[in-house]
């Protein structure tokens, strides 16, 4: 195994997102700080001025609103330079009729990339692939996505899958298959016998067995 390929500290869903000071289109910012108590999406691209990071940080932009509605702030990056990321956005203003109204981090020495395990030199040696990292207000990874460098991601699953976090930490359930806002939860298993004749008492759960009870919130 190379230096390039050693995935040992890359952080993993349930560890804590690293703490690092990049430079971004927003300025130089400290990422814990810059989050501070809000929930965030970080996100890589592979290049600037290339056709599907082009949809996607469009994308991004114009779902921001929905982001910020749900205590979440966006920021990107790539292994470009600041001057690459001002004059791409000057690009895609013009072409798209879009304004980025979020960082992005301008990685250039590739340290935040290498961090977050962005390089996968089967993939590519030069470009980070395209990831999504969703990080708690207490900078915890709560969930990561991959996607290769030819597909785009579908924004819509990264708003679903936001949701699905938020509401299971407040009401402490789990989210089936396809859930979506509206539909119902899965209650946590029993743990116990006494769990499961308590279940029983519960009418207004959808109950398919003692194990699988469902339930509006």
């Amino acid at each position: 195994m190379t230096e390039t390929q050693d995935y040992r500290g890359i952080p993993r869903i349930g560890d804590d997102a690293p703490d690092f000071t990049a430079v971004t289109t927003e300025g130089t910012l400290g990422f814990h700080e810059w989050k501070k108590d809000k929930w965030a999406i970080l996100f890589s691209h592979p290049a600037d001025f290339t056709p599907v990071c082009s949809t996607e940080l469009t994308e991004f932009a114009r779902r921001s609103k929905e982001f910020e509605q749900r205590n979440t702030k966006l920021i990107g990056l790539s292994i470009d330079s600041i001057h690459s990321h001002l004059a791409w956005h000057e690009n895609l203003k013009k072409i798209m009729d879009v304004e980025i109204d979020y960082p992005v981090i301008a990685d250039l020495d590739m340290k935040v990339a290498q961090t977050f395990g962005l390089l996968h030199p089967n993939e590519s040696t030069t470009a980070a692939v395209r990831a999504v990292f969703v990080i708690d207000p207490k900078n915890v990874v709560r969930a990561i996505i991959y996607y290769p460098l030819n597909v785009g991601r579908n924004i819509d699953e990264v708003v679903r899958l936001v949701d699905a976090l938020q509401i299971t930490d407040k009401h402490s359930v789990a989210a089936p298959v396809n859930w979506k806002p509206g539909d119902k939860v899965i209650v946590p298993p029993p743990k116990t016998v006494a769990d499961i004749e308590e279940r029983k008492s519960h009418k207004e759960y959808e109950s398919l067995d003692f194990y699988l009870n469902k339930k509006s919130l």
